[in-house]
């Protein structure tokens, strides 16, 4: 099937599922088990996998063991390996751990940015500023992250302008790429396209990323809004795991396999093994003791198990 012409003809997708899927788990997932989980990504075709959180293991326990997963894992080539770093001595580690690319964040949302990181906005991009020259002269690709572009749980609605703002502070940092977050997932299709555009103002639409999460149910809906305006990056989570410690009700990011039914159904390239995210999300499913929470994903195991061999 060839896409609407009005559609991008192939994609990006960013597996988050080890890092930001796997950061707010209370039981600890061991390194072996992430380990297996990143080469099971990399095997099925992706891009680009966030694999790490360099962060203190007091704010975030489960990422305590990054520098042995990124050390264990098999790399393969084409594919970008991430790490969240919050700090230069987040970046040191991450640097050592030879990842291919750090990741910065901020928020939209000045309410946000206080309760996340004790901080203003502008006091956050500045605390980037080292990191982002650290990257830039080690040759890493620097993405930007910004939280709450759709609405925060603290001060509600989050102005077009204020994230415009976030994305030209990022812009000016050197970031290679930024992400555009419904971390509360509350955005619908007509607010995400006109928050694409007004962030496309202040960045190259073809470096801009949506990630959002499902909250509400809408997901997958403001995804394809996303594609009606160009934009050709996604971020998701296998087995839609995820959320955020500092936003309480927000569930999971979307479930990369729903996103990746999504796609092939709309007959845009991926680049990326259907069948393989499904064995994977089954996985880690299987390992957190619960059912994943991708119905395509679900769906589509079940389908296997009833077909006769």
């Amino acid at each position: 099937m060839t896409p609407s012409p009005s559609l991008p003809q192939k994609v990006k997708i960013v597996e988050v599922g080890p890092r930001d899927g796997l950061q707010n788990e209370k039981e600890s997932v061991s390194a072996a088990v992430k380990i297996e989980l990143v080469d099971r990504l990399s095997q099925a075709g992706f891009a680009n996998v966030e694999a790490a959180s360099f962060v203190s293991p007091k704010w975030v326990p489960q990422m305590a063991t990054s520098a042995e997963v990124m050390a264990g894992i098999t790399r393969r080539a084409g594919t970008v390996y991430s790490a969240l770093t919050p700090n230069m001595q987040g970046f040191e580690a991450a640097l050592a751990a030879r990842a291919d690319e750090v990741v910065i964040f901020g928020s939209a949302s000045e309410a946000f940015s206080q309760k996340n990181i004790n901080c203003s906005i502008a006091e956050s991009i500045a605390r980037f500023e080292g990191v982002a020259r650290a990257a830039k002269a080690n040759g890493l690709r620097l993405r930007g992250s910004i939280s709450c572009a759709f609405g925060c749980p603290y001060q509600g609605e989050v102005p077009l302008d204020a994230v415009a703002d976030v994305v030209g502070r990022m812009r000016d940092l050197g970031c290679d790429e930024i992400d555009i977050a419904d971390t509360i997932g509350v955005a619908t299709a007509r607010k995400t396209q006109a928050v694409m555009l007004r962030a496309a103002e202040a960045f190259h639409l073809d470096r801009i990323s949506g990630h959002f999460h499902d909250t509400y149910g809408q997901a997958l809906a403001n995804i394809y809004a996303s594609l009606e305006v160009g934009v050709s990056i996604f971020h998701s989570s296998l087995a839609g795991l995820g959320g955020c410690p500092y936003a309480r009700g927000a569930t999971g990011n979307v479930a990369t396999e729903d996103v990746l039914y999504l796609m092939q159904g709309l007959g845009i390239e991926t680049g990326v093994d259907l069948d393989l995210v499904v064995d994977a999300g089954q996985f880690i499913s299987q390992h957190l003791g619960r059912k994943g929470a991708s119905r395509a994903g679900n769906a589509l195991a079940a389908r296997r198990q009833a077909t006769p061999a």
